[in-house]
């Protein structure tokens, strides 16, 4: 059973930065997509990032693109979302998710089997 764990979530002032990790236990995170969500209320779930061996790293967003970086440390086991010039517009809740049923990333959460619970991100002033 693959598990997921998300930390690095907070209170950031405007223009400040936040890393994310996903840390993985039961499989190594080496070949599969680990891919970045988030949801504000009121809105729908949006991908944010994806990291996999085939496709590389992948910023979706073009609101995101040049202030989010995603990377993975495998002697971790861990991947991180790294949000830079945050902006109350970044304000929601940041999942990642894997699956095992394809070495490549996906925009949509239907890719994805396995589920952190999630960490809150605040951007405000």
């Amino acid at each position: 059973q693959v598990q997921l764990v998300e930390s690095g979530g907070g209170l950031v002032q405007p223009g400040g930065s936040l890393r994310l990790s996903c840390a993985a236990s039961g499989r190594t995170l080496d070949y599969y997509p680990i891919g970045w969500f988030r949801q504000a209320p009121g809105k729908e779930r949006e991908g944010v990032s994806c990291i996999s061996s085939s496709d590389g790293s992948i910023v979706y967003a073009e609101s995101m693109k040049g202030r989010f970086t995603v990377s993975r440390d495998n002697a971790k086991n861990t991947v991180y979302l790294q949000m830079n010039s945050l902006k109350p517009e970044d304000t929601a809740v940041y999942y990642c998710a894997t699956t095992q049923r394809s070495l490549r990333c996906a925009r949509v959460g239907d890719h994805y089997d396995y589920w952190g619970q999630g960490t809150q991100v605040t951007v405000s002033s």
